[in-house]
């Protein structure tokens, strides 16, 4: 079997796996929807109004959103493995999610002129989050084309997360409770709470960054042979590195704004793609990243769903949990590699 075809039949059963896991998690939620009332809502016109209704106001926005985030965050962690040429890079690894979060802490811990109606705005919230991660990401880009060196940009990178994270402590030292809680429910991640309207906004934005990624595949498969073999192939590594950052920050910065933060995502989907499809080829690694990043964050969808109730556990929480294990299955299997 030629390599065209193996892909082509993993790229098959991946979309499988994709369908299955989109029609299960629409079906779950605190009022389950069995195969045949989803079916008879797709394809008939005298469907249930109740079911329609939760499906079409909170079902396939929060199907569609897992779907776009799961992608995004998976793709831009792939950029960032390869651009630092570390196994446990991600999306966030720019300080990007730390921009994000201290922007919406400011809002939230350390605004006291805002009316409280303001304050629980959504819609403000989501400004925060973006004008905080735009912040770090101009920082970052400023940087780039000061320094040629990407183990000092990555160090850049952890030094803005930690000043952000030591703002956001002292805000919450001195915030009180009912703030404090909004705040952690923000930090919790939420991908239920994204409306119609605002995914207009989110998927126009995830998909120009996932084009673009596309787009710089043949320049990030020189980055993975070193940044001397791509310099004498006549990659610019100035603009190559630049344009990567960019589309990181767009794609992180969005989903986190929309969602919060969610965890381990973009650091594990990268190497489950290459395991399955036993390449770096980011020609094949990249759409494979999208059907798996939506994969695992629709099943880390289902299990928030478990057991059927009226509340949902955090999707970073559960993307937490099944993600760190792979994490440290990559730690343990370099480590064996390196003996």
């Amino acid at each position: 079997m030629t390599n065209n075809s193996k892909n082509a039949l993993l790229y098959s059963g991946l979309a499988l796996l994709f369908i299955g896991l989109l029609l299960t998690d629409i079906c779950l939620g605190s009022i389950l929807i069995s195969p045949a009332e989803l079916f008879s809502a797709i394809t008939s016109n005298q469907a249930d109004n109740g079911i329609m209704s939760i499906l079409y106001n909170f079902r396939l926005p929060k199907a569609l959103t897992a779907c776009i985030a799961g992608a995004g965050l998976a793709v831009a962690g792939s950029l960032m493995q390869t651009l630092f040429a570390n196994p446990l890079a991600g999306p966030y690894v720019l300080g990007i999610s730390s921009g994000a979060g201290l922007g919406v802490a400011l809002l939230l811990l350390g605004s006291t002129l805002l009316p409280a109606f303001l304050i629980g705005n959504i819609w403000l919230q989501i400004a925060a989050a973006v004008i905080g991660a735009l912040v770090v990401m101009v920082l970052v880009l400023v940087v780039s084309t000061r320094t040629s060196d990407t183990v000092s940009l990555l160090l850049v990178g952890i030094m803005f997360g930690s000043i952000a994270g030591a703002l956001i402590n002292v805000l919450q030292s001195i915030s009180n409770p009912e703030a404090l809680k909004m705040y952690v429910v923000w930090s919790m991640g939420s991908i239920g709470a994204v409306t119609w309207d605002m995914l207009s906004i989110m998927t126009p934005l995830v998909v120009v960054g996932l084009i673009g990624a596309l787009l710089l595949s043949k320049k990030l498969n020189a980055l993975l042979l070193g940044e001397n073999y791509a310099i004498g192939l006549g990659v610019s590594m100035g603009w190559t590195r630049a344009w990567v950052i960019l589309i990181t920050c767009l794609i992180a910065a969005t989903i986190t704004a929309f969602t919060g933060p969610v965890a381990f995502i973009g650091m594990a989907v990268p190497h489950i793609a290459r395991g399955i499809f036993k390449t770096s080829d980011h020609r094949t690694i990249l759409p494979s990243c999208m059907l798996l990043g939506a994969s695992l964050l629709l099943l880390c969808d289902c299990f928030t769903q478990l057991p059927i109730s009226d509340y949902a556990l955090p999707i970073n929480a559960i993307s937490s949990l099944i993600g760190a294990p792979i994490i440290l299955w990559v730690i343990i299997k370099n480590k064996h590699l390196h003996q």
